[in-house]
């Protein structure tokens, strides 16, 4: 059975390409997500990986759709074909039930290895140039200004008990708890 998927990003973005492509194919069934790439949590995805079965392909429009990451897509296909079931991108035409759509996927697999590995070399040669020029990595201990001007005004609040902490927080534009109690201890 052939089974398509589309996803736009937000709702007011139009899916009439993606569907038109899927059925321009002849596929029977299309599952359609409207929610952003970067969200893990795709419903209609979910439903469609419970729904697909061995022998089936899953095809997409463009391979972004399923994934935004070489990483996660070449993880995401590689479970597809444990199970059994195929793969096909309509734009970059791929299409791992033949031999050279499973060809074309594994040089895919490569090239996201070696660009992960020139990565890791190039962050890992910037690093070391930096500590050669003494500086160091990370974030910035302690208290940014901002923080430390007022300092006393927040403990002598605090020590008054007279307001909540939440009501200091606003009142001083205070993101997180974790930083009004690294005011306190400061």
């Amino acid at each position: 059975m052939l089974i398509g998927y589309a996803r736009v990003s937000k709702f007011e973005q139009n899916l009439d390409l993606q569907t038109d492509a899927l059925k321009n194919l002849g596929i029977e069934k299309i599952f359609v997500d409207k929610v952003s790439g970067v969200k893990s949590e795709k419903p209609q995805l979910n439903d469609l990986l419970k729904f697909i079965r061995k022998g089936d392909t899953l095809t997409v429009w463009r391979l972004d759709r399923i994934g935004r990451t070489t990483v996660g897509l070449i993880q995401f296909v590689t479970e597809l074909n444990e199970k059994g079931i195929y793969f096909k991108s309509i734009s970059e035409n791929i299409d791992t039930s033949s031999a050279s759509g499973k060809l074309i996927f594994q040089i895919f697999c490569v090239l996201a290895e070696h660009e992960r590995n020139v990565l890791i070399e190039r962050t890992n040669a910037g690093l070391k140039s930096a500590r050669a020029r003494g500086k160091k990595g990370g974030r910035p201990k302690g208290l940014t200004e901002k923080y430390k001007k007022i300092t006393s005004v927040v403990k002598t609040l605090y020590d008054a008990k007279e307001l909540p902490v939440e009501e200091i927080m606003k009142t001083f534009n205070i993101a997180s708890k974790a930083t009004f109690y690294k005011i306190i201890k400061s």
